[in-house]
């Protein structure tokens, strides 16, 4: 087996050196973390879900005109990527009052928001992830006028596409947090959605009896986190068969091995 080059390493993914230049190799690891790195765990299968979940919308996101880092999927953990320099901002889409955003406001979690709100986080754990106005990201040159503007239109536009996707598999889609990176060709830059998307940034409730089907099966301890995750790619129809089940099991023996 080739050693391969590590580019980065985050909470859920980790960055390789890819085939050719310009390119990437993104490992979709099972590790899980919450609460700013508060909480950790393991969510067996995770990976090989979410690198699933991942292409399938990035794919069709494509089909629309929104031009992302994805290439193509290399096997069932890894998808090679374009290399992009990604803008410091995690990009909030929120359609129903949850999370922090119920907090912060004191509005009921579950109480449907007039209509999109967008919020804009620094990439920055040591501060908090903290949230920033777009004069503060332009201030700072975190992006700049014309970038902000081209985020802001594909993250409604994800949105718009998003949620008649999920509402079609009875999935409501509460809200998500998607990244955007600089894409160099020659003397010309594009801003196009890199990261990911998949129940690890997204919170998805079933239509009809409300449960949760992403991360906050986990921040809350709320159990059948597996479940939930192949739930949400069994109605995508991107998990055929029983792929993630052996997958687990393969990871479970390993670890057994180890102790």
């Amino acid at each position: 087996m080739n050693r391969r080059t590590p580019i980065y390493e985050g909470k859920a993914k980790q960055l390789f050196e890819g085939p050719e230049p310009g390119t990437l190799i993104q490992h979709f690891k099972d590790d899980a973390t919450a609460f700013n790195n508060a909480k950790k765990g393991v969510i067996n299968g995770k990976g090989v879900i979410n690198n699933r979940i991942s292409e399938y919308i990035m794919l069709r996101l494509q089909e629309i005109g929104i031009p992302t880092h994805f290439i193509r999927t290399l096997n069932m953990r890894e998808q090679l990527v374009k290399a992009v320099e990604i803008v410091p901002l995690e990009v909030i889409v929120r359609n129903v009052a949850a999370g922090s955003f119920s907090t912060r406001f004191g509005v009921e979690e579950g109480a449907q928001l007039p209509y999109p709100i967008i919020e804009f986080c620094l990439k920055n754990d040591k501060l908090g992830d903290p949230i920033v106005a777009p004069e503060i990201v332009i201030a700072f040159q975190w992006a700049q006028p014309n970038e902000l503007e081209d985020i802001t239109s594909m993250a409604l536009r994800i949105n718009d596409f998003l949620s008649g996707l999920f509402l079609g598999v009875g999935i409501k889609l509460v809200d998500f947090k998607i990244e955007f990176g600089r894409f160099y060709e020659g003397n010309t830059v594009q801003i196009i959605l890199a990261d990911e998307i998949s129940p690890d940034c997204c919170r998805l409730w079933d239509i009809k009896t409300g449960e949760k089907m992403d991360k906050d099966r986990f921040r809350r301890d709320l159990g059948k986190v597996e479940e939930a995750y192949r739930e949400v790619a069994h109605r995508l129809g991107v998990l055929p068969g029983n792929e993630v089940k052996e997958e687990v099991k393969k990871i479970a023996k390993t670890r057994k091995k180890g102790k």
